[in-house]
């Protein structure tokens, strides 16, 4: 009687911890990135009552006879099953959609999670909610460096996308084969210099006998042939250090379409916004029209997942089964890919957390009852006595 009374106990003592994890998956149900945990049970040491007996001649084999001496939890474990998708709007707003967690810094504390809800503190670097650095590269050049240590990503306000002085420009469209010899257009298109320093050049288009000239203000000159409007000669001229491409030139008729269809120049210009795209990568645009990758996110991976420790605040830390981070880029070598402006919910299935509730209240009664009845039992022992 005093073991189904034990037992009784270790009963209690597990289905309670069954409701306690229970009731922590239904508290957290809109949390976000919350990973749900479910309880094993298993038996505890079983008391041999009678021993195995081998076969004999005469007798044949026993199976040992043992009494169970109540249960107990086996282990607490993390659901890392994907959760939905919940759009926020937010541009800092990050979810991971596979495998992977952020890796954050607080003090001297390297932590992970899976929350994306990051935001730029008045230093303009990248911080959860809780204040804790989001770590990844730092762009050189508008490169990151593969490979290198990771660090706070910081939003750099105030930075300069460097001019480019002209190189190249092209020249698209039509040159109307119908036009009268003497006929001109005249295009211009804005070139730089190497400090960002503005100027025109400008390519005038005079219709001749055989075909069409194109000069420029510094005298340089070539000769447009066409055979049944495809280009057949002069598809380029250099205009100083500026190579000016004409190939893609066409001479049909009616048609004045001509135009600069571009130049590889521009001027310096100050980043005025930011975007994060689905590697991770922050990406800035500037007021000359350039953009430039500022920093990115770095993921980690573990073995082992589901022998992270969780620490609070949506945080997990490393322990000696769950294995060593592997750090690395979104969508690369078996990490997840990014979702910008939204978040990942819990994956808390209420229909099922209800459910284990009922089964541990109903567990804990049916222990509960077996203490009562072991008591019953012990109390009409004692009254054998009167």
């Amino acid at each position: 009687m005093l073991r189904s009374l034990y037992a009784g106990i270790s009963g209690l003592r597990s289905h309670q911890t069954m409701l306690d994890v229970t009731g922590n998956n239904i508290a957290n149900v809109n949390t976000a990135a919350f990973k749900a945990s479910s309880v094993q049970f298993q038996d505890t040491l079983s008391q041999i009552v009678q021993n195995s007996a081998l076969p004999q001649a005469e007798t044949g084999g026993r199976n040992p006879a043992q009494v169970g001496l109540g249960v107990q939890v086996a282990s607490i474990s993390t659901n890392f099953a994907q959760g939905s998708a919940q759009a926020t709007g937010v541009p800092t707003d990050l979810m991971i959609a596979g495998d992977g967690f952020f890796v954050v810094r607080s003090g001297a504390e390297t932590a992970y999670t899976r929350n994306g809800g990051f935001s730029f503190d008045a230093q303009g670097r990248m911080v959860t909610a809780d204040g804790a650095f989001v770590q990844g590269w730092t762009a050189q050049d508008g490169a990151i460096a593969p490979g290198s240590p990771t660090g706070n990503i910081t939003l750099p306000v105030g930075a300069v996308s460097p001019a480019a002085a002209t190189t190249s420009a092209r020249v698209t469209g039509n040159l109307p084969s119908d036009a009268a010899v003497g006929d001109e257009l005249v295009r211009d298109v804005t070139v730089y210099d190497a400090e960002g320093t503005a100027d025109t050049l400008t390519l005038t288009f005079t219709r001749t006998a055989g075909g069409w000239d194109v000069a420029t203000a510094g005298g340089a000159t070539t000769s447009l042939t066409f055979d049944d409007g495809r280009l057949t000669g002069g598809g380029s001229l250099t205009a100083g250090p500026i190579a000016v491409d004409l190939s893609a030139v066409t001479g049909y008729a009616e048609l004045k379409t001509v135009a600069i269809g571009g130049q590889d120049g521009n001027a310096a210009g100050t980043l005025q916004s930011y975007a994060l795209s689905d590697d991770g990568s922050l990406v800035g645009t500037f007021s000359n029209g350039e953009t430039a990758v500022l920093a990115r996110v770095a993921l980690a991976t573990f073995v082992n997942p589901s022998g992270l420790e969780k620490a609070g605040g949506s945080q997990y830390r490393p322990t000696v089964n769950s294995g060593d981070a592997t750090i690395g880029e979104a969508g690369v070598d078996g990490m997840g890919s990014l979702i910008s402006g939204a978040l990942e919910m819990s994956n808390v299935d209420l229909s099922q957390e209800f459910t284990n509730l009922i089964v541990a209240q109903r567990g804990f009664q049916a222990n509960a009852r077996i203490i009562t009845t072991s008591d019953e039992v012990l109390q009409e022992l004692t009254n054998l006595k009167r």
